[in-house]
Formats: C-alpha cells, sequence, structure tokens
C-alpha cells in the first residue's frame, strides 16, 4: 500500500485522473476491507482534487446511507428518489448537476455546494451498490472529464464489491 499520492502539479484534471487512478488501483490492492478502501479513496480524490466534499452513499434497504467522506457533516439518508444520489440511483447513470440550486429537489446537506457530479457503481447482479458523490463550491465545476476519470475510478470499486 502506497503511503502517499503523487499527484503532478497542473491543473489539467484529466492528467490528474490518468495519473491518480492506477494509485487508487495499488491502493486498494490485496485490501479486503471495503469500507477501508472507499475512506482511502475519498481521501485520495479529495486530496488530488481539492473537491469541496467527497463521499459514498451505500444501498442499505430501502435508502441510501452515508458512508466514507472528506469533508464537511453531511446527509445521514438519502431516499432513492431524492436529491441527486436518488437520481443517479433511479437512473443508473451518471449526473453532473452545473448548479445545485436548479436541480428539481436538490437536498442542501451545505449551503456551500454549488455543483455536483454523482456516478453509480453497480454490483455483480448490475444493480446500484453505491453511489460516488462529488461537491464542489464552484458553479458549474464538473465535466466530462470529470465523469470519465471518476467512472474508471467506480470500475476498480467494482472489483471490491
Amino acid at each position: 500500500m502506497a503511503e502517499s499520492l503523487i499527484i503532478p502539479s497542473t491543473t489539467d484534471r484529466k492528467e490528474i485522473y490518468q495519473s491518480l487512478t492506477p494509485q487508487i488501483e495499488a491502493l486498494t490492492t490485496g485490501e479486503p476491507d471495503l469500507t477501508a478502501n472507499l475512506a482511502n479513496i475519498a481521501a485520495a480524490l479529495k486530496e488530488a482534487f481539492h473537491f469541496f466534499w467527497v463521499g459514498f452513499y451505500l444501498k442499505r434497504d430501502n435508502q441510501l446511507v452515508l458512508g466514507p467522506f472528506q469533508g464537511p457533516i453531511a446527509c445521514t439518508r438519502i431516499n432513492f428518489n431524492k436529491g441527486v444520489c436518488g437520481h443517479c440511483y433511479t437512473t443508473k447513470e451518471v449526473v453532473i448537476v452545473p448548479d445545485v440550486e436548479q436541480f428539481p429537489g436538490h437536498i442542501a446537506c451545505s449551503s456551500a455546494s454549488k455543483s455536483e457530479i454523482v456516478l453509480p457503481a453497480f454490483d455483480k447482479n448490475g444493480d446500484v451498490f453505491l453511489v460516488l458523490d462529488v461537491d464542489s463550491d464552484k458553479l458549474n465545476d464538473f465535466s466530462e472529464i470529470d465523469a470519465e476519470g471518476l467512472e474508471k475510478v467506480m470500475r476498480i470499486i467494482e472489483g471490491l464489491i
């Protein structure tokens, strides 16, 4: 296991994702505990990109329940039909929200959150097992580059489930 990350000194997110993804894979290889792996992945993403909030919501019975995260305190439970995370869960698709104030039913866990990207991870049956929620305190902070980079991270996570 690596004890530190090597983050390129650039603002080019594509380059950062290209550097970070294999490090996340190395970080999780051989560690069987999902909670430990998700905690380190959240920390790696926060450290590399300085996002406002990075965390996971796991499917528990009929809700998404807060898992490992980095950032300010967060909503503990989210119904499947509520907010950006619930929308991602029910549609099984990546959701990019340039301005959370414009998203119908947005759950304001923090008023500092301005934009958001949420991605699903699937279990071996093809069901959503968890979602990765990343918030920024800047408007329109996420793009297809983030979607592509974070989808690679989600494939790593699916290998751990």
